[in-house]
């Protein structure tokens, strides 16, 4: 029988190069749990060596195998046994395997796993808004298995593949294939399905050449984010009246569609998906984490109210997966095909591999309705070749899944005539109205003209959000203030304009987690992106949170809002209260002083009294309670120090300028540097580099500079092409241009 064992334990990690000491560790494990978010800019990217010994399982009978299976390996790996290369691997996030039987000897056996986060021409991710954690982060097992045995070698698939479908009688068809190494006519392969409550409600038996079958379950129950009813498929290897393997999948029996005009829709039930979006890390865990943390982490997400979950932007753990199958989340699976586009062929081939271990290994997950292709990765510009791979990708993934949806995720000011629509079956774009650009109140207006304009093409939004730092605080939020308030005025906005659109097919906040990204530097916090409705600890809901819970959630609640703005000055201070009930009652020191009907955020314009004031909400049979003190004047420490500055900084930017016409017709003469050059072309002289990197600091408070952080990832970039994305003063691009001008290439 099947025996897997985990190798978790007593590993000896090692740096060839000699940036750390030797150390040892117990997986999961990252070599940048601390540096890959504390802040100082950078982070290793090295190889890594990690060696342990194991004793070669035994099978009963002669001919057993023993495989090395890995869990991830960041980014790139290779797989020795006592010396000899087992296997390479270039993905950081899928399962790989390799049979080492032949490698190994009688008594302890040396496994030695090379582990790589740099950056090679072949690989993706390139560059990214995100930390590339380098290491065994989920762990490594030990496979035995009999001579003959369900498949161990294919693109690190369970050995199984399930496809439920419902019929019109209210039962359901399995259609279940199996593949078997080394199998012989005396093998036959036994089915079996049980449903939720462990009784078997159907079964069948095939030769083990030709192990695809369908079953038939009578009244089947539907799986859906609501009712999350889970089947579990079990195969077993059989001979002689013995079982010598065994395999199993859980799966779930629906149906979905998503139309333009009608959005997403779940065993024929109208169900617009309202959701967030993911990364796997923890504060100083990196991506090391343990099912429990991935179960948290789902845990949370379904107390939000959430009903869809975009896996960014990589193949996510198996524990994650199983935890979207058992609570209900119809979720978004992609491919770090991101941000960079590699142009060496064999990158293009690097995507399909992904692809397809995204694809095998994670077939059977029936939480997972949607693969998507790549993010925002015309932020380096268009190409034929770019448009002709995505054409590629759709049709893989078609060969591999008929049965599931295509998606992507458009980077804002990706044309919205042009190539890279009707390539996939479904679209969103990744909008920072509010944000990086433009105003909040444009989300809805650009949804309805797109819509208009294109009523055969289904579009969602894959990514929205603002910064939100719970040190910051104002009574009159402002847009780059990273204040609490401004994250949750937004957010509150953008609920709204979601609710109004159920044909918009799925929204998905980025992010539900703060995360790690060393290459950030912005808002009095270096080291991460600030835009989760949660803080990377998971210890604290920030007020956007509920914004969210009073939308989505069905469970009754009521939150007040600012309880961090604790100290309040001024005559009367606004109190408000997100709740998804229809009335609430508000008490100031036990008193009455008003009751609101109003739709998820309820606004009391009160007077505090000198000293502390407890507050309490009432909505229905759920309260809410907190304590503000009433002061002359807040604390300098509610306000970002860098908010101030930086609207100084723009407005000595235009003193430079002076007399400039900054209305009259840009010039572009020849020899000389201009806005349409790129940020690489620019790093080329000294004095153009430092008035481009000086005026992107202004309009998006990042520092980029050649080749640190994301400096790849925007290299390829203009400041024209920026401020088609980004909000700049009127005149702000006009001045740099006029500066530019002046410097000869």
């Amino acid at each position: 029988m099947r025996e897997i064992i985990s190798l978790n334990e007593n590993w000896t990690l090692s740096f060839p190069k000699g940036e750390r000491p030797t150390e040892q560790v117990t997986l999961p494990h990252t070599w940048n749990a601390v540096d890959g978010m504390d802040g100082n800019g950078s982070y290793l990217r090295t190889t890594g060596v990690y060696t342990r010994t194991f004793t070669q399982p035994k099978q009963p009978l002669a001919g057993g195998r023993t495989y090395v299976e890995v869990l991830a390996a960041a980014l790139a790996a290779t797989v020795k046994v006592n010396g000899q290369v087992a296997t390479t691997h270039e993905g950081g996030f899928s399962i790989f395997r390799a049979d080492v039987t032949d490698l190994c000897h009688e008594g302890d056996n040396e496994l030695t796993i090379e582990v790589s986060n740099e950056d090679t021409p072949s690989m993706y991710p390139a560059s990214a808004d995100f930390t590339f954690y380098g290491g065994l982060y989920r762990g490594v097992n030990l496979i035995s298995v009999p001579g003959t045995h369900f498949d161990l070698d294919y693109f690190g698939g369970p050995g199984i593949k399930v496809t439920p479908k419902p019929t019109e009688d209210g039962g359901a068809t399995f259609e279940i294939e199996s593949w078997v190494t080394n199998g012989e006519e005396a093998y036959t392969v036994m089915y079996s399905i049980e449903d939720c409550y462990g009784n078997e409600v159907a079964s069948g038996v095939r030769p083990c050449d030709s192990t695809k079958v369908t079953l038939y379950v009578p009244d089947a129950q539907l799986w859906s984010m609501d009712e999350p009813n889970l089947y579990t498929v079990t195969a077993r290897l059989q001979k002689n009246n013995e079982t010598f393997d065994e395999i199993y999948a859980n799966v779930g029996v629906r149906s979905y569609t998503v139309t333009p005009n009608d959005g997403f829709s779940i065993n024929g039930v109208p169900t617009p998906l309202r959701g967030v979006a993911r990364h796997q890390d923890r504060l100083y865990k990196g991506n090391a984490l343990t099912a429990e943390d991935h179960y948290e982490d789902a845990m949370l997400i379904k107390e939000l109210g959430a009903n869809t979950i975009r896996l960014a932007h990589y193949q996510h753990s198996q524990d994650f997966y199983d935890a979207c199958d058992e609570l209900g989340f119809a979720v978004w699976a992609e491919i770090p095909f991101i941000s960079v586009f590699k142009k060496d062929p064999s990158a293009h081939q690097n995507c399909r591999h992904q692809m397809t271990e995204l694809i095998i290994q994670n077939y059977n997950h029936p939480s997972i309705m949607f693969w998507g292709l790549s993010n925002e990765i015309l932020i380096g510009g268009i190409c034929q070749e770019l448009v002709d791979n995505h054409h590629d990708l759709q049709k893989l993934v078609r060969e591999l899944d008929p049965t599931r949806l295509t998606t992507i995720a458009h980077v804002s000011n990706t044309p919205v005539d042009g190539p890279m629509h009707h390539i996939t079956d479904v679209e969103s774009y990744n909008h920072y109205f509010g944000w990086y650009g433009g105003k909040m109140e444009q989300n809805g207006p650009w949804l309805d003209k797109f819509h208009a304009e294109h009523p055969d093409i289904c579009i969602g939004i894959s990514e929205y959000g603002t910064e939100g730092i719970i040190n910051w605080h104002s009574n009159d939020p402002q847009c780059k203030d990273y204040t609490e308030e401004y994250q949750a005025l937004y957010h509150e906005h953008l609920a709204q304009v979601f609710e109004d659109r159920p044909w918009v097919w799925a929204t998905h906040c980025w992010n539900m987690f703060d995360f790690g990204c060393a290459a950030r530097n912005e808002g009095g916090v270096a080291g991460r992106n600030n835009k989760g409705l949660m803080t990377i600890d998971r210890k604290t809901k920030k007020d956007s949170y509920f914004v969210y819970q009073a939308y989505w959630s069905k469970q009754p609640m009521v939150h007040i809002a600012g309880r961090r703005h604790a100290q309040r000055a001024g005559e009367t201070t606004e109190i408000k209260v997100y709740s998804n009930q229809d009335t609430v009652v508000l008490y100031v020191n036990g008193k009455e002083v008003g009751q609101q009907t109003a739709h998820r955020v309820f606004k009391f314009n009160v007077a505090l009294e000198e000293g502390f004031n407890t507050i309490l909400a009432v909505a229905g049979d759920v309260k809410d309670s907190i304590t503000l003190e009433k002061v002359e004047k807040e604390p300098d420490c509610y306000t970002l120090p860098e908010f101030n500055e930086r609207q100084e900084g723009v407005a000595n930017w235009f003193k430079q300028v002076g007399s400039l016409d900054l209305k009259a017709p840009m010039e572009f003469p020849e020899g000389y540097y201009s806005i349409k050059d790129s940020m690489e072309e620019l790093s080329k002289n000294e004095e153009a580099l430092a008035l481009a990197t000086r005026a992107v600091k202004l309009a998006t408070n990042f520092d980029i500079k050649p080749g640190v952080g994301m400096w790849d990832m925007m290299k390829r970039m203009t400041p024209e092409t920026m401020a088609k994305m980004i909000n700049m003063p009127d005149g702000f691009i006009e001045s740099l241009n006029a500066q530019l001008i002046k410097i000869k290439k």
